[in-house]
């Protein structure tokens, strides 16, 4: 298979779809390699890395788009790359089509066969490629939450922490998934009082005995948000409903309840986010007040830490892509349904039944 990867050109954006690792691992594999020069320049990664890897180097994104029959991607294609899909393209990359109408459409109109990572199912039911960058916003998203908090930033003043005598700052998770449970664990490694909430009481229960008291838990309720709320200084929103958009679980009027200076951190963002007030921000202006409250809501949060990303990311994405390409996407899907969970538009139409639930879309069987 002919397979390229191109420069993310998303604000900010540093990952790369592929490394020359990968690249020298499907050239192995008797495939066909193209690089647009300088992907991999946000992570160190030079033209000629890859063309040591036996990738051919080309000039711009459309001489890949056109020497290519797959696509592999970090982000979702932006309007000038959905210009360049066909019919015959495997686009793989995240999508993240729920909140998304426009990209939808135009997936739709090109006519390719498009792959989200963040639908992919593993055998227990589980997000394999969703999960190493739940992994990274998770843990960053204590870290960005500790720094809005102090006072130059827009935030209350407090360390994150406390000091001896000084309380430290409450945070409040929602959510004790991937990326909520990696939260919690930066939260109390620096001393925050944490309480995370999640409506499962059996992933309560795991969580309960992972922080053996040093986290609390409590089952996600209206009621129970809400007196939550006048107490906590951060909120990070790690909501995920598979392939749907996340839940609307802090309204705009419930921030009239919230200390000034209190921070959202929205991870849902992608999915449309877990909070009415939030808006997708960017890396070059990431956060915005409303009400007093500051908000955190950056799309593509782990674009932040690039290096740490794009490998975490490849050494999840590899045997998919190996799949892919060694044996074709029907034969691909048909030996593992969790793959074939992936697909989200092929043949112009929508074929996810969350994506489609979402938009208020016609499904069509895939």
């Amino acid at each position: 298979m002919r397979i390229g990867t191109v420069t993310e050109i998303k604000k900010l954006e540093r990952r790369v779809g592929l490394t020359p690792s990968v690249v020298a691992t499907l050239v192995a594999h008797g495939h066909e390699l193209f690089v647009q020069s300088g992907a991999g320049a946000g992570v160190g990664l030079s033209d000629a890395d890859y063309a040591t890897a036996g990738a051919t180097i080309l000039p711009d994104a459309p001489a890949v788009f056109a020497a290519a029959e797959m696509i592999v991607k970090v982000k979702e294609p932006q309007a000038s790359e959905i210009a360049l899909l066909k019919p015959h393209h495997v686009l793989f990359t995240y999508l993240h089509l729920a909140p998304d109408l426009a990209q939808t459409q135009g997936l739709m109109a090109s006519g390719a066969t498009c792959i989200a990572y963040e639908t992919i199912l593993d055998g227990k039911g589980g997000l394999p490629l969703l999960t190493p960058m739940s992994q990274v916003a998770g843990r960053m998203a204590a870290q960005v939450g500790a720094a809005y908090l102090l006072a130059p930033a827009g935030g209350r003043g407090l360390l994150m922490g406390g000091v001896p005598g000084v309380a430290p700052a409450k945070v409040l998770v929602l959510g004790g998934g991937v990326s909520g449970f990696n939260a919690a664990e930066i939260a109390v490694g620096m001393r925050a009082d944490v309480t995370i909430m999640d409506i499962s009481p059996s992933r309560l229960a795991q969580l309960d005995a992972h922080f053996e008291g040093r986290a609390r838990t409590m089952l996600s309720s209206r009621g129970a948000l809400l007196e939550m709320l006048p107490t906590v200084d951060l909120v990070i929103g790690c909501v995920l409903v598979t392939g749907a958009a996340a839940p609307k679980l802090i309204r705009r009027e419930d921030l009239k309840i919230m200390r000034k200076g209190s921070v959202l951190v929205d991870v849902s963002i992608d999915q449309g986010g877990c909070f009415e007030t939030s808006r997708p921000t960017t890396h070059a202006e990431p956060t915005y007040e409303v009400d007093g409250v500051v908000h955190y809501c950056v799309a593509n949060m782990p674009g932040a830490a690039p290096l740490t990303s794009t490998y975490a990311l490849g050494a999840a994405t590899t045997p998919y892509v190996l799949a892919l390409a060694d044996k074709g996407v029907e034969r691909a899907f048909a030996d593992d349904p969790g793959f074939a969970a992936g697909l989200n538009v092929a043949g112009g139409k929508v074929v996810h039944p969350a994506v489609a639930a979402a938009l208020n879309l016609p499904l069509a069987s895939a």
